[in-house]
């Protein structure tokens, strides 16, 4: 297709990473990869994230907590954070990468090796973003189904369930890697287009001439 150009795919590319990332940050800091609320005491309920909780009731609205002690928390907690946090610095410097690499951009100028390097190590930190992203998001989300139907819970308790969070870092993770994904077809579309004009081989140009010279007898 014709509009659909080098540029066009790197600038494509750029817009959905800076999405992905813009999300994973939302993500990280949202009190809402899980909720709970309780049969017996339906004006409250309970949010959860990374790095407080939440309580919201109709008299008093939301109230948020702080975690007091790192130590103190789940497993699947500390490691998401310790990713999450990964996910948003790879993600940053994959969009700094990628700036500087974009063709028409003032920076490496007259350097197609090095804008070329740059696009490709974009997409390898937005890789790398994307996947630590989905990571502890499909990780805490594991450990709330296995505790959401742990038997040892007497039925009446109430149990954790997913949060809004939850599905926007699997939308962000997901936009992260195809954002990479469309960093690395912009520079094989580059690739192709900057490709030397194909040279016929000695069998074929030989072929062509033995059919010349047959066409001339005739």
């Amino acid at each position: 297709m014709v509009f659909l150009t080098p540029i066009v795919m790197q600038r494509t590319a750029l817009f959905v990473t800076f999405g992905g990332l813009v999300t994973s940050l939302i993500t990280t800091f949202l009190p809402l990869w899980k909720t709970m609320n309780s049969d017996l005491n339906e004006v409250e309920n309970w949010f959860s994230g990374l790095w407080h909780t939440c309580l919201y009731t109709e008299e008093v609205g939301v109230q948020c907590k702080a975690y007091e002690s790192i130590m103190g928390l789940p497993m699947d907690l500390q490691i998401s954070r310790v990713l999450m946090l990964v996910s948003v610095g790879t993600g940053g410097s994959a969009l700094l990468a990628a700036v500087a690499g974009l063709e028409g951009v003032g920076m490496c100028v007259g350097q197609p090796g090095l804008k070329r390097r740059l696009l490709i190590l974009g997409g390898v930190l937005s890789w790398v973003s994307g996947l630590t992203t989905l990571a502890p998001v499909s990780l805490v989300a594991y450990t709330t189904v296995v505790d959401f139907w742990d038997e040892g819970f007497p039925d009446v308790m109430p149990r954790w369930e997913y949060g809004e969070a939850m599905f926007s870092g699997w939308f962000g993770g997901l936009a992260l890697v195809i954002g990479g994904t469309l960093f690395f077809v912009a520079v094989c579309m580059r690739d192709y287009d900057q490709r030397p004009a194909s040279v016929p081989n000695r069998a074929q140009a030989k072929h062509r001439t033995k059919h010349y010279l047959k066409t001339e007898v005739l």
